[in-house]
């Protein structure tokens, strides 16, 4: 019957949660017989049942470290959810069988032999603990009789851990008056005559007489004994610890051995294995966050960020873990406020449904920006601390470049902040460290490989590219790829003609065709263009290069766009770093170089997890530049976001620059790849920026604004929408409902937000809100979280604005004239000539990314407003064709910013008694 309703359980958890299955561990030490068969038993009842049962079993020379070791790993294993340990343990080496069975964790010790579960059970907290599993049995048995367990005199003869002891405690909490006796006990006939409940567990043969019994007890005989009987082929038969043939003519229920309370304990195993199971789903449920949210203490004035960001105590970073779902082996924490999350968990939660994805970006912003990321964490800290939604939000990390240079930190502002900040703008996990050093390894192999094949012979190369070890030459993994690429099959290194040693070891790289440079992440304008190969050791083989800032690698641009590590790899493997002298492309495959790639970028797959001010979960993962990249984080963040928030929840991510370069990028560049459907767009827009729009004076980085900025001008307010209008049409081309987040200043009046308020709904909005996050946290964007709400039920029928099929010229004039307000397009000689190479060497196909100006919507950042009629001029394409796009460079960019005369490091310091940073932002 127990095994018939398991069975049942196990099949509607597996309906209910598809994918999940309870999974049931059983390690083994050594290999006696009595044990094997005992777990073959527990793996035949765990198949039936429908349980996912695994036998560990080492060697009988294992060591308690080995063991514990054992131990260890299946705790943390998210598939196993009961555990046992097969007693006894069968090794050579001294081991403490204690201290093995309270390594196992209490929440998966199906067996309930641990001290925690044992103490628990002596408390009486038979809900909060596992039960041994022979007692348990012994119970279900007594229930079975129909006979009620509360009042009755219930003896138990044993005091072992596994049956004795816990059967005392099972009855006593189950209201019988209890009396244990043992082999030592004097009275121990008369004590038996006593129990309505009689329980032995003695380990010896047939000790309790048939007429020590009360007549009409309950007789549950746990002992398992052999004694001779030369009538069994054996010799010897089995035998309980109750005289059965006696007793059976007293008592009213008898349990018969063998085949008694043996079947049950496997059944009780496989029980409490599905109740883990259980409490395993209901901890641990997508969707069912436990989360505690901080309170902010708000000042005013408001103080600096780095004041307010030092002024809260994060939670522990594990902690956040755990409320949002996430199971201890899918973190690997960086100190107590940052951690990185494995990937395994969207294997374990790909059936899951996602939540809803929600973007924010901006209209065309000043050089001081207009809140992106503030409005983002506003958000995510209205819906999740305030609105109490699950909620996630999803940036990209900051380069050092702009964090020591002019700009400052970037984690938000004011009561919406990313925290601990400092560390959030600093090393974080060290991704960007590691994108820094796995570019320059490819630039490192382009150049030495042109070097030897300048002063090698074919032969020679041959000979160091595939060496003979020990007599035998053998093709590397990466070479056979190279070979297959070539149409060469063949994988004998001696059965290459010379006409194939010759295309197999000569990429023949054109140096003026060389694409790819080296990187480092800041700001040194004096890199912008070197000369390299002058040491006399290069035989005068130089060149000119440069250097660009670290988040402008193709590699950077590879890791947000990645949804895994095989298409990481796959993506590293295929970027073009240059192109032969035949015209054809040489990626870093050919290089020979995507394996070590892929091991210095292995760690920085996984996405980084912080909270808010406000104690909400943040992914920081990837920052990749929004002009000669797609200017998103990561594929892999916002996909893990989806799943943990659950399908009432909502993540959400920011797009760089405006809504013409990020958000038209996030659709056709990042949804196009990552499968994932938007459902709402939150367009950000300030007084400040539309009065530049309708013609006020420049606004300057570290100068004052002028005057027009700081009193009320509806005029100059009003010209200036048709900024906000033509980015919320933008918007509306990819069918996604916008909602417009009016981010106010203290210098802005009632009537200029109401104006702007009044004109976003006129232009299509499907809402329209004032925030005033900046200065309340969570508390000042909670119309704007309410509105996202709403327009998340509104019908979304996204679209891409192009089908990559188009020609590449057609593509790029889609998007200046529908996104930009061009009138058409024209391409200069060395951007025609990219074209017809790129559509030559097969990459036609691949989407558009735009390297404009974000300071406009045409090519001219002094162009503001919404202009349009005009002709957008493509200087050169280039390709990413790892990461998977074309970028097109409207005007000059350069991807090396410089030092101000005064930059932002000046401020920056830290003190050496409290640790503390200063000067961040």
């Amino acid at each position: 019957q127990v095994r018939e309703r398991l069975q049942k359980q196990v099949a509607e958890m597996k309906e209910k949660y598809p994918g999940f299955t309870p999974g049931l561990a059983i390690l083994q030490v050594g290999n006696r017989d009595d044990s094997n068969l005992y777990i073959n038993m527990k793996l035949k009842a765990a198949a039936e049942i429908g349980i996912s049962a695994n036998h560990i079993k080492l060697p009988n020379t294992a060591t308690e470290a080995d063991v514990l070791k054992c131990i260890a790993s299946l705790n943390g294993d998210p598939a196993v959810h009961g555990f046992i340990v097969q007693l006894p343990l069968d090794s050579d080496k001294p081991i403490n069988t204690e201290k093995i069975t309270n390594a196992v964790a209490p929440e998966k010790d199906v067996d309930g032999l641990s001290s925690i579960n044992a103490g628990k059970l002596s408390r009486g907290d038979l809900g909060d603990c596992f039960i041994p599993c022979t007692p348990k049995g012994c119970m279900e048995l007594i229930r079975q009789t129909g006979v009620q367990v509360a009042g009755k005199r219930a003896v138990v003869v044993g005091r072992s851990k596994i049956v004795g002891a816990p059967m005392h405690d099972l009855l006593l909490w189950n209201h019988a008056t209890v009396t244990t006796c043992h082999s030592k006990t004097s009275t121990l006939a008369e004590e038996v005559g006593k129990a309505d409940i009689l329980v032995v567990a003695a380990g010896k043969a047939e000790m309790v007489k048939g007429e020590w019994i009360k007549p009409g007890a309950i007789v549950i005989d746990c002992g398992i004994n052999h004694v001779p009987d030369s009538t069994k082929a054996s010799g010897k038969r089995v035998v309980g610890d109750v005289a059965y043939s006696t007793a059976k003519e007293k008592a009213s229920y008898i349990t018969p051995v063998p085949g008694g309370v043996g079947p049950m304990t496997v059944a009780m195993l496989m029980q409490s294995t599905v109740e883990s199971a259980q409490r395993f789903l209901e901890k641990f449920q997508p969707g069912k966050w436990n989360i505690h949210y901080n309170q902010l203490t708000l000042k005013r004035p408001v103080p600096s960020d780095i004041e307010i960001s030092q002024s809260c105590v994060p939670k522990p970073i594990d902690q956040v873990a755990k409320e949002i779902g996430l199971l201890p082996d899918e973190l690997e924490l960086y100190g107590q406020t940052k951690a990185k999350v494995h990937l395994s968990a969207l294997k374990r939660l790909k059936n899951q449904p996602d939540g809803k994805y929600v973007v924010v970006t901006g209209i065309t912003p000043t050089p001081l920006g207009e809140g992106k990321s503030t409005t983002t964490i506003g958000l995510v800290q209205a819906l999740g601390a305030h609105l109490h939604q699950n909620v996630f939000a999803c940036v990209r990390q900051p380069s050092q470049g702009p964090t020591f240079g002019i700009k400052g930190g970037a984690a938000g502002g004011g009561y919406c902040q990313v925290v601990p900040m400092d560390e959030f703008n600093l090393h974080l996990t060290g991704d960007i460290h590691a994108i820094t050093a796995a570019n320059n390894l490819v630039a490192a192999a382009i150049d030495a490989r042109m070097f030897h094949e300048l002063t090698q012979t074919d032969q020679a190369l041959y000979n160091r590219l595939v060496p003979s070890v020990n007599g035998v030459r053998k093709f590397s993994d990466i070479q056979i790829r190279r070979l297959q690429k070539l149409g060469i099959n063949k994988t004998d290194p001696m059965a290459l003609t010379k006409e194939e040693v010759n295309l197999f070891v000569r990429l023949d790289i054109d140096p003026g065709t060389i694409t790819w440079q080296r990187v480092l992440d800041t700001n040194d304008r004096f890199l912008r263009k070197i000369t390299i190969g002058q040491s006399p050791t290069e035989k005068g083989f130089s060149r000119t290069a440069q250097f660009d800032i670290t988040v402008s690698s193709e590699i950077m641009a590879v890791l947000a766009l990645s949804d895994g590590l095989d298409d990481m790899k796959r993506r590293l493997g295929r970027m073009v770093v240059a192109s032969s002298k035949r015209g054809e492309p040489v990626t870093t495959d050919d290089l020979g170089v995507t394996g070590a790639l892929t091991v210095l970028m292995k760690d920085a797959i996984k996405p980084n997890l912080m909270q808010t001010l406000e104690g909400t979960p943040v992914f920081v993962h990837a920052g990749p530049f929004a002009n000669i990249a797609h200017g998103n984080s990561s594929v892999l963040a916002d996909k893990i976001a989806l799943k943990l928030v659950g399908k009432e929840g909502f993540v959400v991510t920011e797009a760089g620059f405006g809504a013409d370069i990020g958000m038209e990028k996030f659709f056709n560049i990042k949804c196009r790849y990552s499968g994932l459907r938007p459902h709402v767009v939150v367009l950000v827009a300030t007084v400040r920026a539309l009065k530049m729009h309708g013609g006020g004076p420049a606004v300057t980085a570290g100068v004052p604004l002028p005057k027009e900025y700081m009193e009320e001008n509806l005029q100059l307010l009003a010209k200036g929408c048709s900024n906000l209008n033509k980015q919320i049409q933008n918007a509306q081309i990819f069918g996604v409902p916008v909602v417009v987040a009016v981010n106010a200043f203290k210098t802005d009046t009632k009537a200029e937000l109401a104006l702007v308020v009044q004109l976003a709904k006129e232009a299509g909005a499907f809402d329209a809100v004032e925030c005033t996050h900046w200065a309340e946290g969570g508390k000042g964007a909670l119309a704007l979280a309410r509105a996202v709400q709403r327009a998340s039920q509104a019908p979304s029928n996204f679209r891409f604005l192009y089908n990559v099929e188009l020609p590449v010229i057609d593509k790029i004039r889609l998007i200046a004239r529908q996104v930009y307000g061009a009138s058409d397009i024209e391409l200069l000689p060395e951007a025609q000539e990219k074209v017809a190479l790129y559509t030559k060497q097969g990459f036609g196909n691949l989407p558009i990314c735009m390297a404009k100006t974000h300071l406009s919507l045409s090519h001219d950042p002094e162009q503001k407003g919404a202009p349009t009629g005009f002709v957008l001029p493509i200087r050169d394409i280039r390709a990413s064709v790892g990461a998977g796009f074309l970028y097109p460079l409207v005007g000059m960019m350069s991807t090396m910013p410089g030092l101000p005369t005064r930059p932002c490091f000046y401020d920056i310091d830290l003190d050496p008694v409290s640790g503390e940073v200063s000067g961040l932002f």
